[in-house]
């Protein structure tokens, strides 16, 4: 089974104690989690272009640098890291609640990855029937896509003729398509009802997991920061992704000032005091009011806290999207809500959208994907944790993604990360202190946490040089990345570890000058 980010949590005596004085106490105690294996996504394809013909199938309705410097610092933070480490008690192993499957060669299940869809939204897509083995979806749905908005007396008579009922609808604007969340009443099989339906047209509504992010710190903040406050935060000492990244060399120029960058992942706790004003707009596409979630509470402060703990651009709008609900183990999300969120996401302006689920090759997600890249937005996904073993995983292998690994203190590759000819690049993964809800914190390890790094070293460029494209930012972080691991561009480190500094000055030389000018 795939190992998914770990965890560790603060004691509350233990982990105030830490953050007065830099170092955690003896009698601090970290507890480890794991997290469940990650449910994966089969595909839907593009549609024929001729016109819906047969009763019942919709198979022809028409779809729509540098080394890194600053040594001092590193061994700081290696040096907290290491006396966290030697505080830690290990509790019980918490296994994953998910029952392990068998999956077919090329179903997308983990440990297949599916195969590449190259269409990217054009021309005809892999089957939607799931394939043999895979279950992983609501045994009584089915999600069908039509090119445009079809009327309300189309919808019902599609209904009528294959015995479905209505859960909802979306209207996909990336794609300008509709995507039907329909249920199946009367006990046939989700496959027997797509082949019906039109395998390129219909799927099942297939389910995605985040991590387990259970926490029991209950660490308070003592006040929210003021806005002088976050101007002026420089992040704790265990914090040695900072000096990695040269973040606080990049921050002398760019922090992401409003800089629309949304997250598509569990709740975040927008009340947590080192996330002051950071979130400003919320979309959950459950419609549940459920609390918030560790996952996700914990990318938004890598990018964008400014409290005891600097994320990568601390003056970012933050637009947080709930597509994943807590779940008794970790949170899980479908492919239904994830469309939502992305499509919210697009068209609050979002700039940068980070992407922190993997699953196989998906034609429909594929073609969203392509959709918001067209229209300039920058996509930046986790490459996933399954192992060196593991086919590539999406959407972090899409083409119009920028895949990001994640490293050590050390600048050694995160175990578990997934390799491959994709990786463009990598930053800090492993013994990340993150934001926690209620106002806590922990320490966390996974490829999520890298993705959200560089999503945040992103904004610093768009707010450099607003109009830049997806392609041309993503050479940017590439050719100003420190080569890792084998000379040159390789399946562990792609093109090496991200350097917020050197990558604005690859889109913007002049700030450099700029930098020097502010701080005389």
């Amino acid at each position: 089974m795939d190992r998914l980010n770990r965890h560790w949590t603060l004691s509350a005596t233990g982990a105030l104690a830490w953050f007065a004085l830099g170092v955690l106490p003896a009698h601090a105690q970290i507890y480890p989690s794991f997290r469940p294996s990650m449910p994966m996504i089969s595909p839907i394809g593009p549609r024929d272009p001729a016109m819906h013909t047969q009763p019942g199938n919709l198979s022809n309705i028409p779809m729509g640098g540098t080394t890194v410097t600053g040594t001092t610092s590193d061994q700081t933070g290696r040096r907290t890291i290491k006396k966290v480490k030697q505080a830690v008690t290990r509790g019980p192993v918490t296994n994953s609640k998910i029952p392990s499957q068998t999956i077919a060669a090329g179903s997308g299940g983990r440990g297949t990855g599916g195969s590449s869809s190259s269409t990217g939204g054009s021309g005809i897509g892999s089957s939607g029937i799931p394939p043999a083995g895979e279950t992983r979806f609501p045994q009584n749905e089915v999600l069908v896509e039509i090119r445009g908005n079809p009327t309300s007396q189309t919808v019902d008579a599609l209904l009528r003729r294959n015995r479905l009922e209505l859960l909802d609808r979306l209207t996909l604007r990336v794609t300008n398509s509709t995507i039907l969340r329909l249920r199946i009443p009367n006990g046939r099989s989700v496959a027997a009802t797509i082949r019906a339906l039109g395998a390129r047209t219909s799927q099942p509504n297939y389910q995605y997991a985040l991590a387990d992010d259970q926490t029991n710190a209950t660490v308070q903040t003592a006040a929210a920061p003021s806005a002088s406050d976050a101007k002026a935060a420089v992040g704790d000492p265990a914090q040695y992704a900072l000096t990695k990244l040269r973040l606080r060399e990049a921050q002398g120029i760019a922090k992401g000032e409003k800089v629309p960058v949304a997250i598509i992942d569990s709740g975040i706790d927008v009340k947590h005091p080192d996330l002051n004003g950071a979130v400003t707009a919320q979309f959950d596409a459950l419609g549940s009011g459920e609390p918030p979630h560790a996952h996700g509470t914990a990318v938004a402060g890598i990018v964008a806290a400014h409290g005891r703990l600097l994320g990568a651009a601390p003056s970012v709008n933050l637009l947080a999207v709930r597509a994943f609900g807590a779940a008794t183990a970790g949170a899980d999300g479908t492919t239904f809500n994830i469309l939502k969120g992305l499509d919210w996401a697009a068209g609050q302006g979002a700039r940068i959208i980070n992407l922190s689920f993997t699953g196989p090759s998906d034609p429909l997600l594929a073609r969203a994907l392509a959709a918001l890249h067209q229209k300039g937005t920058i996509l930046i996904a986790a490459v996933g944790n399954a192992g060196p073993k593991s086919p590539p995983l999406y959407p972090a292998a899409d083409p119009n993604v920028i895949a990001v690994t994640a490293t050590d203190a050390d600048d050694q590759l995160f175990a578990m990360s997934n390799r491959g000819g994709y990786i463009a690049v990598a930053a800090p993964g492993a013994d990340i202190l993150v934001l926690a809800p209620d106002g806590a914190y922990q320490l966390s390890s996974g490829t999520s946490f890298a993705a959200a790094y560089v999503t945040g070293i992103a904004a610093l460029l768009l707010e450099r040089k607003p109009g830049l494209d997806p392609d041309t930012l993503k050479k940017a972080l590439q050719n100003s990345a420190k080569d890792l691991g084998p000379k040159g561009r390789d399946d562990q480190f792609g093109a090496g570890l991200a350097d917020a500094y050197q990558g604005i000055m690859a889109v913007d030389p002049s700030a450099d000058a700029s930098a020097r000018a502010t701080r005389q």
